[in-house]
């Protein structure tokens, strides 16, 4: 098998769609079908099932999708260390970020370092905490950058900066002439992110210094995006725990209102897997980032609306 029958096996399998996967990768539909029939008849395993005109990853494909990507991430290493030897007016670097980070921390020193180092090609991903994590453990990413906390022995993780929270309401929420905490925060409905993000984990958190837990909350809604959870808030629909950084304008226009809430701004990480491989790249940017301070305050306008 090569490379590239890998490549192509593993985006068909991510998006159980091969013009899909056609599209992604810019090859034809019929050059896909046929490396990835080529790789099923050469070891004589069928790694989809054909039902109808869909295409399903069975279970012996399952399991060769985790061995295809660990391949493709020891094969990108390997380049990047080649690249590496280099001056680094070459190569590539790999960061998967959360997204408060990747929304409105991460834009200016992504720009920085492309300006210092405008040959290093960079590959962002977003996910959520849970996403970057996994992400950096399976060799997918050299650079992880998230809010949420993370326990995996195989993981280094430092903290790059610090993220202010705060509790607002929309602007006609019983809460929004508030002087003081509310005394009782199940008086509210209340918007949420998705489990695994770093955002819902930073509400667990508070509340858990208060004796109380998210199920004992009126939960309104769960939603899988900052913007998602900010908007719904404006528009009423409850009262929520967010980054400063992702309500700033619409507090500065009175569209969201900050309730007084005692609550410590939580930690954004920076994770690496201790035994890969660590790239010239990655020490650069890092370095870069750790010259600018605070969230980046043009990504903040640009995404508000």
């Amino acid at each position: 098998m090569t490379l590239e029958q890998l490549r192509i096996f593993v985006a068909v399998a991510e998006r159980q769609h091969v013009t899909r996967a056609a599209h992604a990768l810019n090859l034809t539909q019929s050059a896909v079908s046929s490396a990835v029939t080529a790789l099923e008849a050469r070891h004589g395993v069928a790694l989809f099932d054909r039902v109808g005109r869909s295409i399903v990853l069975n279970p012996a494909g399952a399991v060769f999708l985790d061995e295809a990507r660990a391949v493709l991430a020891r094969a990108a290493a390997a380049e990047a260390a080649l690249a590496d030897l280099g001056d680094l007016s070459r190569g590539r670097l790999s960061i998967h970020a959360s997204q408060t980070i990747a929304s409105y921390w991460l834009p200016a020193r992504l720009a920085a370092f492309h300006k210092a180092y405008p040959g290093i090609a960079l590959q962002v991903a977003i996910g959520n905490t849970s996403d970057v994590t996994r992400a950096v453990a399976e060799g997918d990413a050299e650079l992880g950058l998230v809010e949420g906390e993370v326990d995996d022995p195989a993981l280094e993780r430092v903290v790059m900066d610090h993220d202010p929270l705060c509790l607002v309401v929309g602007r006609d929420h019983p809460w929004a002439g508030l002087t003081a905490e509310p005394k009782d925060l199940a008086a509210s409905e209340w918007v949420v992110r998705e489990a695994g993000s770093g955002t819902r984990a930073a509400l667990e958190g508070a509340l858990r210094t208060r004796g109380l837990a998210l199920d004992g909350l009126p939960l309104a809604m769960v939603l899988p995006g900052n913007e998602a959870v900010r908007s719904a808030v404006r528009a009423g629909a409850g009262a929520t725990l967010i980054s400063r950084s992702v309500v700033t304008v619409g507090l500065e226009l009175g569209s969201l209102v900050e309730v007084p809430f005692a609550v410590a701004p939580r930690a954004f990480w920076r994770l690496r897997h201790r035994q890969r491989y660590r790239s010239r790249a990655g020490e650069a940017f890092l370095q870069v980032a750790a010259g600018l301070q605070g969230p980046d305050r043009s990504a903040i306008s640009n995404v508000f609306s």
